[in-house]
């Protein structure tokens, strides 16, 4: 989707300036909104890619007003909320109003570590052939889709050159709409600055970008 989370090669924001020495987490609540997160999901049955969309999918406003893990806990409690596992009033008072709804799984405290440590496998089996090959020449599609996708605004419509072939992996833009993995070819695309920002970008600049077989064309 084109919204405020796609922020690569975007003027007006200023420079980017690392924090030094910056914590994992920056108070409590962040780590509570990112153990949340992943907690429930296993109760609540969603996956990494609907949980990114539920964090991009508000009013730019919005999202631009909000830190990381603001973002995280807005995420969170759309994503319950869908799931009828939270109402607004419990989510305005802070505590259950009425009995749990049944899920069909939940996260216990002793498989935690497991479950982080194990995290989850993208690439699948396949018995197709990649579309293109180290050396390719291809344009990345002016796609403009409603929806999540992985591929940034800034290189939709320019050439790249295919760098590697990553395998076989699940496709993020139907992941996150529950419409199945549909797992396609994963390249990662090199592109020159001057091709991205013009003629007065520095020559030696390159970015590489992983992007899905549907994202690209050859040229």
């Amino acid at each position: 989707m084109n919204g405020a989370h796609d922020m690569g090669g975007m003027q007006g924001f200023g420079p980017v300036e690392p924090e030094p020495n910056e914590p994992v987490f920056h108070a409590d609540w962040e780590k509570r909104a990112f153990a949340l997160t992943l907690a429930m999901a296993m109760p609540g049955g969603w996956n990494i890619d609907q949980s990114r969309f539920a964090r991009e999918n508000r009013d730019p406003a919005k999202y631009l007003s909000m830190s990381y893990y603001q973002l995280w806990f807005a995420g969170l409690e759309a994503m319950l909320k869908e799931r009828d596992l939270v109402t607004d009033d419990e989510i305005v008072v802070g505590h259950a109003l009425k009995p749990p709804k049944p899920v069909k799984r939940v996260l216990s405290p002793a498989d935690v570590l497991k479950v982080l440590h194990r995290g989850g496998a993208t690439e699948r089996d396949t018995n197709t052939k990649p579309m293109f090959k180290p050396g390719d020449r291809v344009r990345a599609k002016n796609i403009n889709p409603p929806t999540h996708t992985r591929l940034p605004r800034y290189v939709r419509g320019h050439v790249g050159t295919i760098d590697r072939v990553n395998g076989f992996h699940v496709f993020p833009d139907s992941n996150a709409n529950g419409a199945g993995e549909n797992p396609q070819w994963l390249y990662t695309v090199r592109f020159d600055g001057p091709e991205l920002w013009g003629d007065g970008a520095d020559p030696t600049i390159k970015v590489s970008v992983d992007a899905w077989e549907s994202y690209l064309e050859r040229t």
